[in-house]
């Protein structure tokens, strides 16, 4: 071990270890503190930075696997969008890093002045997986010589933002592509946005219903609405029935079967003969003999079921399909108007690239797999029974919407193992030692010297515990603790002990921003959007702001405890604007995470951009622009009053004098602690990364804003709020 030995005097060779009470030993020459040069940090096998390239950056990361086709790394190491997918020509690939940059750029420098973090919508990627599907089923209705169609209704419950589903219906229209509604508001949203949409696409209810969400339903139908009404439980029906007599109007009845086929994986637990919704087939010949007793046979036309999200495997979707669609058949022997046999869900992506079917976020096929084993496995059944082919429908929401969104969020800060000073500082702590942690230094000392790995950690950690003993006792200083702290790490370091993963704090909520790795562990890729020339460093893991534990993402895609992520780099050229900023983005988060988000420690939603391709210098248009949810915002979620609340510490301001001191005002919009606090409730939550101290002090308080506040710039959400304000 010559890189720790040279720390100690070699002269002084070590003749043994020493025993409490043992004063044969010389006293050890202690360390000089100076680390060794090490690399425990490095985050790939040994190769010259020169030597890197993008191309083993998007191996790295996996991003041809999970990104394929809609994400790539280009020839400056940015993340680079291709909107239309494969068909995507060059200069119409858009660079992620100018995207973050117009946007959160100063206005007066043609920014947008959004605050990070941020979601990047794509709606040309939307567009692009919408017609996929579309295409994926008309191929293989086509050559299989299928004799109905496909139309696809897209489960507003995955991202109920009133532009996606707008984009949705507007893209689908030709296709009669329509919308899944689960509850009350969901249909409402759905009923007004299909008014837009074709006349013909399917508007289908399902979710637990009582006799509003029914009556809204059935006023649905009389607005020239095609739309289905599926019974998750057997009660519902009878509501119907009453209520369609009532309202004169005939419906369109569905119902969820309950199958047998169970998937295996996290996302399986509502399937299975326990699932959580559906009719059994007992319960399913009941519906047949109420509606027959009632006349309205003829009205139940649709068969729902849903084997789970992200099947993993065409073998599993073939299995479940076949039970369905002889369920399918027997309902059309049976008297019903069957017509439409919906597959629910299922339909996953692969979030690790790894194409596995053996995996929760990964699946063993594509779009066109997939297709082909729905519409063959239908085919096979209604032939064999002679029944006509039912068009098919999808609940395909996940495939849908994830590729469209990524989320932005920036690195603020490091933490890793503290790099021993240039003195460890252990001249004077001797003298405080107990006789038993003297003892471990000594035989520290020697084992050093006798370059033995083991036994130096077995001391090192001797010495520490005993120390903290100490000090909780009284006995020994926080200065000599700190100093044993050093040595141990030190010792840590050479031996190759030391955890070499940092953590990197990071401007963001993951219970607001990313529920579904917190709630339920799901994975999504995480990548540095630009860099990607370079070799990284160092591996991490990402801390947010929140004041919780859990608010750390630990797992990673491919099975790794940590990311390889980059240094920072203060005023390097590499990196954006010169600042040192280090942006990271979470991909194929479309789906779920939006509606789920919490409010953890009142950190709200991200700011969201809209950006199309364009014809522009830089191939893109940012189309619309939101802040994201203001520190107001979030208090009012909760009950709480802003404007009340700053009338409250105005009022408190006045009674501890501090209001108009020295006569000095905010523009002439009042004394700067009023001014102060009422524009802190208009700011977002998060850090606003890189501020720096500009304006006057008053009072002990200051102002603080980025450059662009100070030369009279905004943020979006007005000329003056811009500013934050904190006591000195």
């Amino acid at each position: 071990m010559p890189a720790l030995a040279c720390c100690v005097d070699a002269a002084v060779a070590p003749p043994g270890y020493a025993f409490a009470g043992d004063s044969s030993l010389p006293s050890p020459v202690p360390f000089t503190g100076e680390p060794p040069a090490t690399n425990g940090a490095s985050a790939l096998p040994t190769g010259e930075h020169s030597h890197w390239s993008p191309a083993r950056s998007a191996a790295l990361y996996r991003i041809d696997g999970w990104g394929a086709p809609y994400f790539s790394v280009n020839t400056s190491g940015n993340i680079s969008v291709r909107p239309y997918g494969k068909n995507t020509l060059p200069h119409q690939e858009i660079d992620l890093l100018k995207i973050v940059k117009k946007v959160s750029g100063p206005k007066s420098a043609g920014g947008l002045g959004l605050q990070l973090p941020l979601i990047v919508r794509l709606p040309d990627v939307l567009q692009n997986r919408l017609e996929s599907l579309q295409s994926a089923f008309d191929f293989a209705i086509q050559s299989q010589s299928y004799e109905s169609h496909y139309q696809g209704v897209f489960p507003v419950k995955c991202n109920q933002d009133r532009f996606i589903v707008e984009d949705i219906v507007k893209f689908g229209s030709a296709f009669r592509f329509g919308l899944e509604a689960g509850s009350k508001p969901e249909l409402l949203l759905a009923m007004s946005s299909l008014c837009k949409g074709s006349p013909d696409a399917l508007l289908v209810c399902n979710g637990f219903k009582d006799a509003d969400y029914i009556a809204l339903a059935l006023v649905a139908r009389k607005l020239a609405l095609n739309t289905v009404i599926v019974l998750e439980q057997e009660e519902e029906l009878d509501l119907v029935i009453d209520l369609s007599q009532k309202l004169h109007v005939r419906p369109v009845i569905g119902v969820r079967a309950k199958l047998r086929t169970k998937h295996a994986g996290h996302f399986g637990s509502t399937s299975g003969e326990k699932g959580k919704f559906g009719l059994t087939t007992t319960q399913i010949l009941r519906v047949v003999r109420r509606l027959e007793q009632a006349g309205m046979l003829d009205s139940l036309q649709l068969l729902h079921f849903h084997i789970g999200s992200q099947i993993p495997s065409t073998d599993l979707l073939v299995d479940g399909v076949s039970e369905a669609a002889q369920i399918y058949c027997e309902l059309f022997r049976l008297g019903a108007h069957m017509r439409v046999i919906d597959i629910g869900g299922g339909l996953g992506i692969d979030y690790d690239g790894s194409k596995s079917s053996e995996s929760d976020i990964s699946v063993g096929y594509g779009l066109e797999e997939y297709a082909m084993a729905v519409v063959r496995t239908v085919q096979y059944a209604c032939d064999r029974k002679s029944v006509k082919h039912p068009v098919i429908c999808s609940e395909s929401g996940r495939a849908l919407v994830s590729h469209h969104s990524i989320l932005i969020f920036e690195a603020v800060s490091a933490r890793g193992h503290d790099s021993p000073a240039s003195s460890l500082g252990l001249h004077c702590f001797e003298e405080g030692l107990s006789e038993e942690a003297y003892v471990d230094y000594r035989n520290l000392s020697a084992a050093v010297a006798n370059g033995e790995n083991e036994t130096c950690l077995h001391y090192a950690h001797q010495l520490k515990e005993r120390c903290v003993d100490q000090f909780k006792e009284g006995s020994l200083g926080i200065e000599q603790l700190a100093a044993v702290d050093r040595l141990c790490d030190l010792v840590s370091q050479v031996v190759g002990a030391a955890d070499p993963v940092r953590t990197y704090h990071v401007n963001l909520s993951i219970f607001t921003c990313i529920p579904d790795f917190w709630g339920i562990g799901q994975l999504f890729p995480i990548v540095p959007i630009h860099r990607l020339d370079q070799r990284p460093g160092v591996r991490g893991i990402l801390s947010d702001l929140t004041c919780d534990s859990d608010g750390k993402i630990n797992k990673f895609i491919g099975g790794e405890s940590s990311l390889p992520l980059h240094e920072f780099e203060c005023g390097s050229e590499v990196v954006a604007g010169g600042s040192g900023k280090y942006y990271l983005g979470m991909f194929l988060g479309g789906a779920y995470e939006e509606a789920l988000g919490g409010l953890h420690n009142l950190f709200g939603g991200p700011s969201v951009v809209r950006v199309s391709q364009s014809d522009g210098p830089h191939s893109f248009a940012v189309t619309r622009a939101m802040p994201g949810p203001s520190c107001g915002d979030v208090l009012r979620v909760m009950q709480h009053e802003p404007e009340l609340m700053f009338e409250t510490l105005k009022h408190r301001a006045e009674e501890c004098g501090l209001e108009d001191d020295d006569g000095m005002t905010n523009n002439g919009g009042g004394s700067p602690i009023s001014s102060g606090l009422a524009l802190s409730f208009h700011k977002m939550p998060y850090l606003v990364v890189g501020s720096s101290c500009c304006m006057m002090t008053n009072s002990s308080a200051y102002y603080y804003g980025d450059e662009d506040n100070c030369n009279g710039g905004s943020t979006a959400a007005g000329d003056d709020d811009q500013w934050s304000y904190c006591f000195a």
